[in-house]
């Protein structure tokens, strides 16, 4: 007789899911709040691990399972799983991409409303004894302009449930064309166009080193007196600080925070300001949340563990075992080179060629070009982007992708994107096995310099003393810089000079270095 497979819960999910996976054939045990070293020693004799929020995925727990086949997260995000162990174990891990969708959106617009009437400080006032109308006169958002930073599918819905409370809608998306936002009824606009113009502004964006702190004192400075914003995407997008500077000045009226940088929070300073209205993290509670993102995750289970395909893995599609031996070192190469692009040409790309030279042009490479794919898209999207995905995600906002194979003898192994828009864009990489990425090719410019980390990019004019300029300013503010590169094409023309640094830059840092003579712009790269 076969014996059952067996799924742990260690979180606590909806019995609908459970019922899916009991019906598929599958054992369940649930055991919720265990601490690392006891879930090691449990998940030893378990196929599959079910989880939430609240367990941690180590690298040790996933080491520890010698059976372990998958990995459920219920819910969106995955950041709690050591994705990159599990993949390196062959072990699959999947989530509920869609499953909050509309808890998100509609607690986003139940933010907005009660930041726009003091609905809890009136609340908390009333049952004080205090009958306070004139204190808490609000605003209407009827024909308010509500920025929306982020237009995945939660973004979009808030975006729909905004217009039918009237609003203006305005949003930013790099991926995301005038066309199609006029479809959805919403004028794309830049950041700065945006922070100006938004009574409201809204973000719906993973966290990671391009988002983080985003919105800091520079952008405060943009946005209209009196501005509004809400936060139920990510703690870290909005540099706490600066918000509370915001608002203890006049300039923001109030924010509505559902998530916070370090969490379990209950002692920022932001609480103790009237004008701020806080949750425990609640965009994915509901009933409904619950329900859709347990079955979800419940089906990939039953359906991987009985021999089929997973709707929602979220580390990598299916690729023979020799192939991706092949290719494998050059994954996190192309997904620097898709994140770099993104970064420098945010508004040039309309079509991709991904370009392979050398012994990668003999193999199958879509894992690389789907692995470039999510490093290009992972800035603007409030639903991870993942190997699986990249592709579908790249194909909904316009983008067309084309892989070119270049089979010369002798040539050296290289991976490289040319963007096609307004004006032609193109980056190449390679990997180089005692080094790690290495940037070959930057707009033409041929450049050798590690790819990854802070990258400062300064294009500027080939002319005596610009290089000792720029690194004296970054030694002035104790910027360490770990490597640099030179390119040019000709003497006395355009050049440009690649810094690895060790930290980002303080953005009054970044407007020094464009006033230095010479210096044509400044990016302030994060990989």
């Amino acid at each position: 007789m076969t014996e059952k497979k067996r799924v742990l819960i260690s979180d606590p999910v909806a019995e609908e899911g459970i019922k899916i996976l009991q019906d598929g054939g599958l054992e369940v045990v649930v055991n919720v709040g265990l601490p690392e070293d006891k879930l090691c020693e449990e998940i030893k004799n378990f196929d599959a691990l079910i989880v939430r929020s609240g367990t941690q995925v180590t690298a040790k727990v996933i080491e520890s399972g010698t059976r372990l086949k998958i990995i459920g997260r219920a819910g969106v995000g995955v950041d709690n799983v050591d994705t990159a162990v599990a993949t390196n174990r062959g072990i699959v891990v999947v989530n509920s991409p869609a499953g909050n969708t509309f808890a998100a959106a509609e607690l986003t617009v139940a933010h907005l409303l009660a930041l726009a009437r003091h609905l809890p400080q009136a609340n908390a006032s009333l049952k004080a004894g205090r009958w306070d109308r004139k204190k808490y006169t609000g605003v209407e958002v009827r024909k308010k302009v509500l920025g929306v930073i982020g237009l995945g599918k939660i973004g979009r819905t808030v975006a729909a449930m905004a217009q039918g409370l009237s609003m203006k809608v305005v949003g930013f998306d790099p991926f995301i064309t005038k066309e199609q936002g006029e479809a959805l009824g919403i004028r794309i606009v830049d950041l700065d166009e945006l922070y100006a113009e938004s009574d409201f502004i809204t973000f719906h964006l993973p966290l990671n080193a391009q988002t983080k702190n985003m919105i800091s004192a520079r952008e405060f400075g943009l946005m209209k007196k009196g501005v509004h914003l809400i936060n139920v995407a990510r703690g870290g997008i909005i540099d706490e600080a600066a918000l509370y500077d915001a608002i203890k000045e006049g300039k923001a009226a109030g924010a509505a925070l559902d998530v916070f940088e370090k969490e379990p929070c209950t002692d920022s300073p932001l609480l103790g300001l009237d004008q701020v209205i806080a949750t425990p993290h609640l965009g994915a509670s509901t009933v409904e949340a619950q329900i859709n993102v347990a079955i979800d995750v419940a089906e990939d289970v039953v359906t991987f563990l009985n021999g089929g395909p997973v709707a929602h893995a979220v580390n990598m599609p299916a690729v023979p075992p020799e192939v991706f031996n092949n290719v494998a070192p050059y994954l996190g190469t192309a997904e620097a080179l898709g994140s770099i692009f993104s970064q420098l040409f945010p508004k040039d790309t309309t079509e991709l060629e991904i370009i392979y030279r050398g012994k990668l042009s003999q193999y199958d490479t879509s894992i690389l070009t789907s692995s470039l794919v999510k490093g290009l898209l992972s800035w603007g999207l409030d639903q991870p982007v993942t190997l699986v995905n990249a592709m579908m995600e790249a194909k909904a906002r316009g983008i067309k992708i084309k892989e070119v194979k270049e089979v010369q003898n002798g040539t050296a192994d290289l991976i490289a994107i040319r963007g096609k828009g307004k004006k032609e864009r193109i980056l190449g990489a390679t990997f180089v096995p005692e080094l790690g990425p290495r940037l070959l090719n930057l707009d033409g410019f041929r450049v050798d310099i590690e790819l990854g980390g802070n990258m400062l990019v300064v294009p500027h004019k080939d002319q005596p003393g610009i290089i000792g300029k720029v690194g004296m300013l970054l030694g002035d503010y104790n910027i360490n810089i770990g490597a640099m590169d030179v390119g040019r094409k000709a003497q006395g023309q355009d050049a440009v000079m690649l810094l690895a640094i060790d930290q980002p830059l303080p953005v009054e840092v970044v407007k020094k270095l464009t006033l230095v003579p010479g210096v044509n712009s400044v990016a302030d790269v994060r990989i």
